[in-house]
């Protein structure tokens, strides 16, 4: 029996998707996804903020406004420390509609020790861990209907992604390098060929 091919979109150059044509057959496996309640109660809030403020709003505003065609009262924020004056400015403005929920990386002052985990200064005696599954945990017990991240690291995005049972949408991709900014990395041609060598 022959196993299909994974996806490879990125390499198509065609992308005969966008005019209807199903390159994998299966569109009805997938149609069905979307008959699931959630799915597609998400599904229809954020195809309307798209098709009504495609190309007018940033993120934050688009995030309130999803916030706003779902029915939500009450939003986490998951935000790193290194992020904690964007993360008042963003509670600021988001609080102006609804109850915000906020939850700083560092919640509960876990040291990495404990786990074993590597420390960016291996001689320093306490080094506290990011704590992504607690914020999950603190976030789902107090009810919250939509999660906003804000600058978590890669992985931690993840891991809070996955416990985390509100829905979850990104405000800030942390890229401590490129003043988070991660694309940037693909558009400057020097950082590139640094990843792409010829």
């Amino acid at each position: 029996m022959n196993a299909k091919p994974p996806p490879r979109c990125a390499a198509c150059r065609v992308k005969r998707c966008d005019d209807g044509t199903d390159c994998f057959g299966a569109a009805g496996r997938h149609r069905a996804l979307y008959r699931d309640e959630e799915i597609a109660r998400l599904h229809r809030a954020a195809s309307a903020i798209e098709a009504r403020h495609y190309c007018k709003e940033p993120r934050i505003r688009e995030i309130i406004l999803f916030a706003r065609e779902l029915g939500c009262r009450k939003l986490g924020l998951a935000f790193c420390i290194g992020m904690a004056p964007e993360a008042e400015i963003v509670a600021e403005i988001l609080g102006r509609e609804f109850d915000v929920v906020s939850v700083c990386c560092k919640t509960c002052g876990i040291e990495k020790r404990e786990f074993g985990f590597e420390q960016i200064d291996p001689d320093r005696e306490r080094e506290v861990m990011c704590n992504p599954a607690g914020q999950a945990d603190l976030l789902n017990e107090a009810g919250t209907e939509l999660n906003v991240l804000c600058g978590l690291c890669v992985g931690h995005d993840a891991i809070f992604s996955k416990l985390s049972r509100a829905p979850v949408t990104t405000l800030i991709a942390k890229d401590r390098v490129l003043a988070h900014n991660p694309v940037g990395a693909i558009y400057c041609r020097y950082l590139r060929r640094t990843m792409l060598p010829e």
